[in-house]
């Protein structure tokens, strides 16, 4: 296997815009001390990028003036990721004080929020599903609703319904509890396939059709479905075409000793659900996607990821790889994580740091796979093992 390996900061440039390697700024030191939201003021980048993106397509400038330019440009990115990486931390350490032990989950969690996108999460019961999904809605001053799938729900309970109004002799739209920011689809799978195919067009275009009406939901917009994998009498698979839908499948599994023994210590009078302050407004997250949605992305990394995506789809292990959806999934989930990381571009380590939690629950494998006891997981680890790594120019 090809090793990646950065020396300095120059090789580190490689990744960053082509006409700045020479003055690219070292990436984001961690700071020991977070700075309260109450003291961080709203996070908007969007006028500072579109001043970028104006510098960038100014007209040609000598030399010298295209590489202040560019180091200007540089610096300023440099800037916008260190906020961004600061207020992901302060997210994280707030959920962190309900959710112990368990941080790769919540930053896959804030990822998926990040990204826009929409995150799976299936565990045994106790374990913290549930609890995770209210923690992060309660940390953004944002929007939520709680949806309990059972048998019995109707796909009109979680999108709306349209009501005539007899005083005006039209009908009203009644919006229904996926109209909100933050939706938790508590044991998705417990309801039937016309109801869990009510949340397909949402999830995807971010807007609800009724009546030939199309509703827009707010932004930014996630849904954190969970599921249990042990008690399956009375439940219904989710299909291909839904899972597809999420940007991520996690598992937040059992805490350590330590963790389990200061969550009962911090009973009953530790912190709680209810308890936990706001320390995000929803203005703030849709900046920082904003953001994200900007972060640098070079040719190999590209290329890296479709050649990952396409190695899925001639696997012996695998009867249905990734399709083009997972790949834009795999990006947007990269460039997250990079702004998480204090950087404004994308290194080969993210890719392969969420390959596993954003491609794995796409694949479907094959009856001798399945046989031989190889999971999604497995054989999406053994393809990430043996493809080479973009080295860095």
């Amino acid at each position: 296997m090809t090793q990646y390996h950065y020396q300095d900061h120059a090789e580190q440039a490689a990744y960053r815009y082509p006409d700045a390697a020479e003055q690219a700024v070292p990436p984001y030191q961690h700071q020991q001390q977070a700075v309260h939201p109450q003291h961080t003021g709203p996070y908007d980048a969007s006028a500072q990028l579109q001043q970028n993106a104006q510098l960038q397509q100014s007209p040609q400038l000598p030399q010298n003036a295209q590489a202040q330019q560019s180091a200007q440009v540089q610096q300023q990115n440099a800037q916008l990721a260190g906020q961004f990486a600061q207020r992901f931390r302060l997210l994280a350490s707030n959920i962190e004080r309900v959710i112990r032990g368990k941080h790769e989950a919540i930053e896959l969690a804030l990822i998926c929020l990040f990204a826009e996108g929409h995150l799976l999460v299936e565990d045994v019961p106790g374990t913290g599903k549930t609890t995770l999904a209210r923690s992060l809605a309660a940390s953004v001053d944002a929007e939520w609703r709680r949806i309990q799938f059972t048998p019995d729900l109707l796909p009109s309970d979680i999108t709306g319904v349209s009501i005539f109004n007899q005083a005006q002799q039209t009908f009203e739209f009644h919006h229904g509890p996926v109209f909100a920011n933050i939706v938790l689809a508590d044991e998705i799978n417990r309801a039937s396939p016309k109801t869990q195919a009510a949340l397909l067009e949402v999830m995807e275009e971010r807007r609800v059709t009724v009546d030939a009406e199309p509703h827009p939901v707010p932004r930014p917009f996630l849904v954190v479905a969970t599921q249990n994998p042990v008690d399956m009498d009375g439940t219904y698979p989710l299909p291909e075409a839904q899972l597809d839908r999420f940007l991520m499948k996690i598992s937040v599994g059992y805490p350590d000793h330590a963790s389990e023994v200061e969550v009962l210590k911090g009973m009953p009078t530790g912190p709680q659900v209810d308890r936990l302050p706001v320390v995000a407004r929803s203005s703030d997250v849709a900046g920082m996607i904003d953001f994200a949605s900007r972060i640098h992305v070079a040719d190999p990394v590209y290329d890296y990821i479709v050649s990952l995506c396409a190695a899925t789809r001639t696997s012996p292990h695998l009867r249905l790889g990734a399709s083009p959806r997972g790949s834009l999934a795999l990006l947007r989930a990269a460039r997250v994580k990079a702004a998480a990381a204090g950087r404004h571009y994308v290194v080969p380590e993210d890719v392969k740091a969420l390959a596993v939690p954003v491609l794995a629950h796409r694949l479907i494998l094959t009856p001798e796979a399945e046989l031989r006891d190889i999971t999604a997981a497995t054989a999406l680890t053994e393809l990430l093992t043996t493809m080479p790594v973009p080295q860095a120019a």
